[in-house]
């Protein structure tokens, strides 16, 4: 099938690292962000990935010519932010094949299982599928009502404790059908908001829930977190795993690591403490120096007997 994933955000809330660098291209382990995003599809099921994206766009042309991914990759450049679908709409161009396309969220590093969704999208006839998870606290997000049957009747925008009808969200993949996306509106708006809804009162959406892990890798702490993940599902082909951390290959450890992910290349001196902490390819931790819920930065300098929290460091800074 054809893939589209949305990552047209400029990942402010990453910077510095998101400056002058694309998001999708950041390493998350082993693989960029955007791989890690594409790989919970089964090899099997992809065509083509269309990346929806207005910002990196010459260094994502250039990575994608470089690279050998196992399926082909096309961009679809928005000169002004769309919404998501605006977004959809204006990737329609670059689609292949038929049947339903697969939308995802390019910050989600989750274990959802888009085969289960591809059967229950088929075996409801529904129009749209959306793979669904489930929070405590539905009050920050918008949550759907699910029948038995496996389709959706309606949408709730943020309930007030105690109001909502649902604990289920939208987990930020949906398989859609080829005739609701040749009627999308070129113009700016939303899927969540002004597509799904209308869907949902026809009784032509579907969902379905998924468990394991759901982790949006656009902040800090969810970066971090997102790292975790990967480490603890072995979501990884170089480098090997110590305890709770990985260590890219030729990664040097005189220290003590812990919830960590190390880039290759990277050296940790003797005595340093890292606690939930990414460092990047070709990072100096110098000795002594204590991390905590740190991102560091390609080939970026800490200096001896740092003691540092909740930092991201430039690619190449120094602290």
């Amino acid at each position: 099938m054809d893939v589209i994933v949305l990552a047209g955000g400029f990942g402010t809330r990453l910077r510095p690292w998101t400056e002058g660098r694309a998001k999708p291209l950041l390493p998350l382990l082993d693989k960029t962000l955007l791989e890690r995003v594409v790989e919970a599809v089964p090899p099997e099921m992809v065509d083509r990935v269309v990346v929806a994206a207005g910002y990196g766009i010459d260094e994502m042309e250039s990575f994608f010519e470089g690279s050998s991914m196992p399926y082909e990759v096309v961009l679809s450049i928005e000169q002004e932010a769309m919404g998501t679908g605006g977004a959809v709409a204006l990737a329609r161009q670059h689609l292949s094949g038929e049947g339903p396309v697969l939308v995802l969220n390019g910050d989600l590093i989750s274990s959802v299982d888009v085969a289960a969704l591809a059967v229950h999208h088929a075996a409801t006839g529904a129009k749209a599928t959306l793979s669904l998870w489930e929070v405590k606290d539905p009050s920050r997000f918008g949550v759907c009502d699910l029948d038995e049957t496996g389709m959706i009747g309606r949408f709730q925008e943020k309930p007030k404790p105690g109001t909502e009808f649902s604990n289920l969200i939208n987990a930020g993949c949906y398989l859609i059908e080829r005739d609701v996306l040749s009627n999308l509106s070129s113009d700016k708006h939303s899927m969540e908001r002004e597509v799904f809804p209308g869907l949902a009162e026809t009784g032509e959406m579907a969902g379905l829930a998924f468990t394991g892990y759901f982790v949006d890798a656009g902040t800090p702490d969810s970066f971090i977190e997102a790292a975790q993940v990967c480490i603890a599902n072995g979501r990884h082909d170089t480098g090997h795993i110590q305890g709770d951390c990985w260590f890219g290959d030729e990664s040097v450890c005189l220290g003590e690591v812990s919830g960590s992910a190390i880039g290759p290349e990277s050296t940790i001196g003797e005595g340093a403490s890292l606690v939930d902490c990414v460092v990047l390819e070709g990072a100096r931790i110098g000795a002594r120096a204590k991390l905590n819920r740190c991102l560091v930065g390609m080939g970026a300098t800490i200096s001896e007997d740092s003691e540092l929290s909740d930092l991201v460091l430039g690619h190449g800074d120094s602290a």
